[in-house]
């Protein structure tokens, strides 16, 4: 029997624009073990603070990973502090399901746009495995270049050497030379996305050509991985200037 995937939580705008194009979506997706219900708290959070009363909120969930023994947007491998000595004895990252995933996250965005939001007004991005689908999404899929922005909490950029690729794979140049704006931050004493793995990502994205203007980073001292008040008041300030309120 295969399994069933649940519906994504749904958060409306508390003040939804009557003109929908001045409306704005963020599709935020949770990380390894966890689901829709424990990240909505951030939305409400947003919401109670009165914070991008216009921005409704849609966060997906992924399905249950029988290999992982838990929810997974794809099958985990280790991410270590050091570069590998023996990198052809490491355990390959799991291509197809991270594929699979992002076909259902553009899925969703294909739904939001056909409800009148504009591609620039919707923001994607999530924590740690959410984090990662994030920026495949954002790098590889028939929406690259096209999002309002990404955001990435305490996670990191997966197939990070295939990148260039998977883009030329779908019709797009290597290079990439769009100006969407990204939002990387983790915790200093994240141990289980080490800072070589942020560090690759963010070196990434300026090795394709990610203008370092556009690129927000910053790491918070002492929190682990897991999401802090301080990394929240940051994030809503920069959605607060990629999406702002419309009049």
């Amino acid at each position: 029997m295969s399994v069933q995937r649940k519906p994504p939580i749904i958060v409306s705008a508390s003040s939804p624009p009557q003109d929908v194009v001045k409306s704005a979506t963020f599709i935020f997706i949770h990380g390894l073990g966890d689901d829709a219900d424990g990240v909505v708290n951030i939305a409400h959070q947003f919401q109670a603070g009165g914070k991008l009363p216009h921005m409704s909120w849609i966060l997906p969930n992924a399905l249950e990973n029988r290999d992982a023994m838990s929810t997974a947007w794809y099958m985990p491998t280790p991410l270590s502090p050091y570069p590998s000595s023996r990198p052809e004895l490491e355990d390959e990252e799991d291509e197809d399901g991270m594929k699979s995933s992002m076909t259902y996250i553009v899925s969703l965005i294909d739904d939001v746009i056909s409800k009148g939001v504009p591609q620039e007004r919707i923001i994607l991005g999530g924590f740690s495995q959410g984090c990662a689908i994030s920026l495949l999404t954002c790098l590889t899929s028939k929406y690259a270049g096209k999002l309002g922005g990404v955001v990435g909490l305490s996670g990191y950029l997966p197939l990070a050497d295939r990148i260039p690729a998977l883009r030329e794979k779908t019709g797009m140049t290597e290079h990439v030379d769009h100006e969407v704006e990204v939002f990387l931050v983790r915790g200093t004493r994240d141990m289980l996305v080490p800072k070589r793995h942020f560090r690759i990502c963010y070196e990434t994205l300026f090795g394709l050509g990610m203008k370092q203007d556009k690129v927000t980073i910053k790491e918070y001292e002492g929190l682990g991985h897991t999401v802090s008040g301080a990394e929240l008041r940051d994030l809503c300030e920069w959605l607060e200037r990629v999406v702002p309120a419309l009049e």
